[in-house]
Formats: C-alpha cells, structure tokens, sequence
C-alpha cells in the first residue's frame, strides 16, 4: 500500500468516527455543557484528569477555561490535576499511582464541582479511583472515554454523563475528544455569554 493510501485510510476513519459521534453524542454533550455551565455559575470548580495523550487533552480542556477560548471573558475556575509532579510523584511513591487523582480531589474537591475524567478505555485504575473519590465528595462527573466505556461507563451515577467515542481505535478516540472539549468550550461560553456566530 502506497503511503498516500494509508493517509487516506486514517483520515477516512477519522471522518467515520466524528460522524459517528456527532450522531450519537450530540446531545449528552449538550447536558455535559449545561452541567458544567450551572457549577461555574455557582462558583464551583472544574478538576479534570487523565493519563498520557488524555493528561494532554485534561490539561487543554482547563487552560481553555481559565484562559479563553475563542472569545474575550473572565478566566473560569478549572485544574488538571495532571500538572504538579511534585504532588503526583510524592503520592505514587507514598502510597500508589492509582492513588495520584483521587487523592488531590479528597483535598481540593468540594460539593458541586465537576471531575472530567478523560480514558480512551474506560479501564484506567487512577481515573477510577478519582470518580469514586468525586463521589465521595459528591461531585457530578463527566467522562470522556471509548472502546465500550469500560468499567468507567459501568460507574457512572444518575448526575454523572458518559460520553463514549464509537471507536476501537486509541487515535480516533482522543481525535473526538479533542473537538468534544472544543464543543463543550464552545457552548460554556456562550451560555455564559450569549450566542455568538459560529
């Protein structure tokens, strides 16, 4: 196969996987939004996580809040709880790497705030254990995952949202989680800020 064919085969699944998922997505994606809008607007917080290529899409998804988007506004309380290696190494070594989420958000979680948990399969140890301290700490949480949502679908609570990408494929998935975050961005602002174009 030549190598322009193979490119046209990865963008051809992209294309497949983000119908997909605007098809079946769209909506929980709105819920999420208004979710995340109503905790900010109560002066709650937004913590997210995630591990490797989906700490990158944690730590987006929060600067895109407490900076800007795409237009002019006050910062919004968001943090990756991806981002102090003082903080993880010292847990991961103290106690365990599946302790690294669930232990800041027993410290830094508070009732009302929201946990974006981000695991292309649903099956990270550390994510589950930081949506069962959320829990704890009755904080709704959404998830951003794939592959069948794994265990994380299976713990999801009646103010949680799950939002599953259609796909098998550990690329694809995070591809759609990146234009979720920018979806989610999106509408936040302008339900705070009032419709703006596209």
């Amino acid at each position: 196969m030549e190598y322009t064919d193979r490119l046209t085969d990865i963008f051809s699944s992209h294309l497949e996987t983000t119908q997909a998922s605007m098809e079946q997505l769209a909506p929980a994606i709105v819920q999420a939004a208004g979710k995340l809008t109503e905790a900010l607007l109560s002066d709650r917080k937004i913590l997210t996580c995630g591990n490797g290529g989906s700490a990158g899409d944690a730590q987006h998804f929060s600067s895109e809040l407490l900076n800007r988007f795409e237009r002019e506004r006050p910062g919004l309380p968001a943090m990756a709880l991806t981002t102090d290696t003082s903080t993880i190494t010292s847990i991961a070594n103290d106690y365990s790497y599946k302790d690294i989420f669930a232990k800041q958000i027993s410290a830094l979680g508070q009732q009302g705030d929201v946990l974006i948990a981000f695991s292309t399969s649903g099956s990270s140890a550390n994510i589950l254990r930081a949506v069962s301290a959320a829990h704890q700490r009755q904080m709704a949480c959404v998830a951003l995952t794939g592959k069948g949502g794994g265990e994380l679908m299976q713990m999801m609570e009646n103010d949680d949202i799950c939002l599953c990408v259609p796909s098998s494929s550990t690329a694809r998935i995070q591809e759609v989680h990146l234009i979720i975050i920018h979806c989610l961005c999106d509408l936040i602002d302008n339900q705070i800020l009032g419709s703006d174009t596209v």
